[in-house]
């Protein structure tokens, strides 16, 4: 494994989408307006992979001094963040309205907030973009050359025995949670339904922010709480130091590799299809 490969590996999903979207152009035009950011880790023995489209995170909780710490491994692509700006604006240096702050958001060409994705294809390919009919400062949006890229930031990291866990989670989470909240709440929780436990407390923190209760939150109807809410999903990893099976003998260790367990994935995972049971 190597940040090369990673690097690869996103390429060539999107150029597999790519191709989806030119088969299908003709009978659903709206494809090339869909698209996803994309968070990767990998571990290979000691080492962490991270790799990242968009603006999901994934957090460390490690120990520094004596206490559990949130360690940030992700870099992120949304033009809220002023580096994120200059990068853009450095690569377009003849368009002064590369990003456009619309409705109090910071958004590449007034349309989206990520500047990396798997897809969005009309912002990568000038000839959807004039199909898609996209409105930009009061005129249609026109390219010249693609606003979005699909090549991941990738980060390295060998583990040490102070690493506990990770929090892999899409920027619904993060909006309402911070680093340091997020890797206290699974430090202080159980593992079953952890990921499902950091959902309700972004949603909890959601509503406090509206001025309403959680319960009056949940009787709102999915397509009407994207107004409240965004979309959040979550996956935990646990590393673990001493790993213990279902019959109580722990698990062989090879000297010098720290072993580690991901707990639970398939309950820990909240797709937009399954927020509603978050919620209950």
């Amino acid at each position: 494994m190597s940040a090369k490969v990673l690097k690869q590996a996103f390429l060539e999903t999107e150029a597999e989408f790519l191709s989806l979207v030119d088969k299908n152009r003709k009978i659903k035009p709206q494809i090339a307006s869909v698209g996803s950011c994309c968070l990767v880790g990998v571990i290979n023995g000691n080492n962490l992979f991270v790799a990242n489209l968009g603006d999901s995170r994934v957090v460390l909780g490690t120990v520094q001094g004596g206490k559990l710490t949130a360690l940030r491994l992700s870099e992120e692509h949304n033009a809220c963040d002023v580096q994120i700006r200059e990068e853009l604006r450095a690569q377009h240096p003849d368009d002064s309205h590369i990003v456009v702050r619309k409705h109090g958001v910071w958004r590449v060409k007034g349309v989206i907030q990520v500047s990396r994705s798997i897809g969005d294809i009309y912002l990568k390919r000038p000839g959807y973009t004039k199909e898609m009919q996209i409105s930009h400062m009061g005129s249609p949006l026109v390219l010249e050359r693609p606003v979005l890229s699909a090549e991941p930031s990738v980060h390295e990291r060998t583990l040490s025995s102070d690493d506990r866990f990770l929090v892999f989670a899409s920027d619904g989470l993060w909006e309402h949670l911070s680093d340091q909240e997020a890797v206290d709440i699974v430090h202080k929780s159980s593992r079953n339904g952890i990921a499902r436990r950091l959902v309700r407390a972004a949603l909890q923190q959601a509503a406090r922010k509206r001025e309403m209760s959680y319960s009056d939150l949940k009787r709102i109807e999915p397509g009407v709480r994207r107004y409240f809410h965004d979309d959040i999903s979550v996956v935990v990893v646990y590393l673990n130091q001493n790993v213990v099976n279902p019959s109580g003998s722990s698990f062989s260790q090879r000297p010098g590799k720290v072993p580690f367990n991901i707990v639970n994935a398939p309950k820990d995972i909240f797709p937009l299809n399954t927020l509603q049971d978050a919620l209950t």
